[in-house]
C-alpha cells in the first residue's frame, strides 16, 4: 500500500504518515508499506491505532472510564483550582481521547507559550501580580495621606481670606474630605460599564 492509501486507512494526513516513516515505525517493501507489519509496530508506539475492521466498542469504554476518574478526583481533598488540579480536569475532559501525535502537538503549543512568557517577563512587559497589587496599594495610599494632610494645611489659609475661626473651617473641611474619601474607597461596581 501506498503512503497516501495508508494514511487515509488510519484517517491522518500524508504528512503524519511520513513523519511515522521517518522514526522507523513503518514497515517498507521498496517504496511500499507493508501494512500488517506496520500496524503491528504501529501498536508500540501509538495509543490509539485506527485499522478497518477494528472492533468500536473499545472507543466508549475508553470514555466511560473519564467519568470515573473524574469522580475519583472530585472525592480527593483537591478542590481543582491548583495547577495539577486544572491539569487533570483537562486531561480527562480533553486528552483521553488524544492520539500520541495530538498530545505532542498540544504539548509543543503549551512549552511554546510557557517560552513566550517567560520572554515577556524577562523583556519587562509582564510583572508579577502581587508586585502590581503593591505598586497600586501604595499609590493610593499616598493619595489617601496627601488628601488627610490638605484640610490641616489649606484650612487656615481659607479662614483668613473668609475671616471665619480657623478651628472651625478645619473640621468643616475634614469632614468633607474623609466622606469623600470614603466614596472613593467604596466604588460602585456596574456589569455594564465593561
Amino acid at each position: 500500500m501506498n503512503q497516501s492509501d495508508f494514511a487515509r486507512l488510519h484517517g491522518v494526513s500524508r504528512k503524519t504518515v511520513t513523519m511515522w516513516k521517518s522514526r522507523g515505525w513503518l514497515i517498507m517493501s521498496g517504496d511500499d508499506i507493508d501494512v500488517n507489519a506496520s500496524n503491528a509496530q504501529l501498536e508500540k508506539y501509538r495509543k490509539t491505532i485506527s485499522r478497518p475492521g477494528a472492533n468500536k466498542a473499545t472507543a466508549p469504554a475508553r470514555k466511560a472510564t473519564a467519568p470515573a476518574l473524574s469522580s475519583a478526583a472530585e472525592a480527593g481533598d483537591d478542590d481543582g483550582s491548583s495547577l495539577e488540579g486544572i491539569a487533570r480536569d483537562f486531561i480527562l475532559k480533553n486528552g483521553a481521547e488524544l492520539t500520541l501525535d495530538e498530545a505532542r502537538c498540544m504539548k509543543e503549543n503549551y512549552l511554546a507559550l510557557l517560552t513566550k512568557l517567560e520572554f515577556q517577563q524577562k523583556d519587562g512587559q509582564l510583572i508579577e501580580m502581587t508586585v502590581a497589587e503593591e505598586v497600586l496599594f501604595n499609590a493610593f495610599r499616598q493619595q489617601r495621606d496627601a488628601w488627610l494632610n490638605w484640610p490641616s494645611r489649606v484650612a487656615p489659609l481659607m479662614a483668613a481670606d473668609l475671616d471665619v475661626p480657623a478651628d472651625r473651617m478645619t473640621e468643616v473641611l475634614i469632614e468633607h474630605v474623609h466622606k469623600h474619601i470614603s466614596v472613593l474607597g467604596e466604588p460602585e461596581f456596574t456589569p455594564a460599564e465593561d
